[in-house]
């Protein structure tokens, strides 16, 4: 085990223990928020040149 595998597993003894859910919130709650996030966060796309139509030369 390397030194930071050490350390690292010497925090982890350190941090306190929950009990997975005693947050209150639901998992669909959860998921709701980091897709509202995801798409607040995400800036739109640029098309794609080889999709966007291009005037014929003349």
């Amino acid at each position: 085990m390397s030194a930071t595998e050490r350390s690292l597993s010497e925090r982890a003894e350190t941090l306190p223990r929950t009990v997975p859910g005693a947050s209150g919130v639901s998992m669909r709650d959860l998921l709701a928020s980091c897709a509202a996030a995801t798409v607040i966060s995400t800036p739109p796309r640029m098309p794609d040149p080889e999709l966007t139509e291009r005037p014929e030369a003349a």
